[in-house]
């Protein structure tokens, strides 16, 4: 299997047409796609968050043809590069990358469902729907404490880099979560709107938590990491069901 063949199966999971749509009701940008095009086949694939040094040595050192990686290999144009780049590097191990984002985020079972599924969401609907069961942001059902959810973040996605502003104590009915950096002033709205007590967010500025906390949420910071490799795994998961390629998941341990 080649990078466009490849891309087009990620697709029927995360179809590229949801990057194109919240990047244009949120005036913002991305680049998800094939970033590196090899053209050769490849019997193994990794899956990983982030295209780094240390995902690039995995993938070599596993044979792997392809890369897919959630975040762009390439967000912005890159003017200058040394062979220690792990795009670079990637070019002349003639293994291709592609990279699946925001459409993978806003994916019916993408990174932003499986953040409100992770922390025990139950009748998860989309906060920013760009079609039926897809979008940006989850509302869900809970039947737990504050305290309770934390500590099942914490469980459940592996890490204890996680930090709550309320009353550990508080009953919760109704969480709203927004994978990756995705809180802003928009999104307290939208949760307020819906009836949450508790948003869930990452790398969480401290205005907007100030704003968050003093509309009454109570507010579940965590690292952009842990808020997205969870989902990002169910992915990988998916794809080892279903494809004949052997595929493989790098977890980057800095992050966890």
């Amino acid at each position: 299997m080649n990078a466009k063949e490849l891309f087009a199966r990620l697709c029927e999971y995360a179809p590229i047409e949801l990057s194109d749509k919240l990047v244009a009701i949120e005036d913002g940008y991305d680049n998800s796609g094939i970033i590196l095009d090899c053209d050769l086949d490849a019997k193994r694939v990794l899956f990983c968050l982030d295209l780094t040094h240390e995902s690039v040595d995995y993938a070599i050192g596993k044979e792997c043809g392809i890369i897919v990686t959630h975040h762009p290999a390439i967000y912005r144009p890159i003017k200058s590069l040394n062979e220690q780049d792990p795009i670079l590097r990637c070019a002349v191990s003639g293994i291709s990358v592609i990279s699946m984002h925001l459409n993978l985020d806003c994916a019916r079972e993408g990174i932003d469902y499986y953040l409100s599924k992770g922390l025990g969401g139950r009748c998860v609907e989309v906060l920013t729907e760009l079609g039926e069961g897809v979008g940006y942001g989850r509302i869900a059902s809970v039947d737990a404490t504050a305290g309770d959810i934390l500590d099942r973040y914490k469980r459940e996605f592996c890490t204890e880099k996680a930090w709550l502003y309320g009353a550990e104590g508080q009953k919760i009915t109704k969480i709203a979560s927004f994978c990756g950096a995705g809180l802003g002033y928009k999104e307290i709205e939208l949760a307020l709107k819906n009836g949450a007590q508790m948003v869930i967010s990452a790398d969480i500025p401290h205005h907007v938590l100030l704003t968050a906390t003093e509309r009454g949420l109570l507010v579940l910071s965590c690292t952009h990491y842990s808020t997205e490799n969870y989902g990002m795994k169910k992915f990988f998961e998916f794809f080892e069901k279903s494809l004949k390629e052997k595929i493989f998941f790098f977890d980057d341990e800095r992050f966890v």
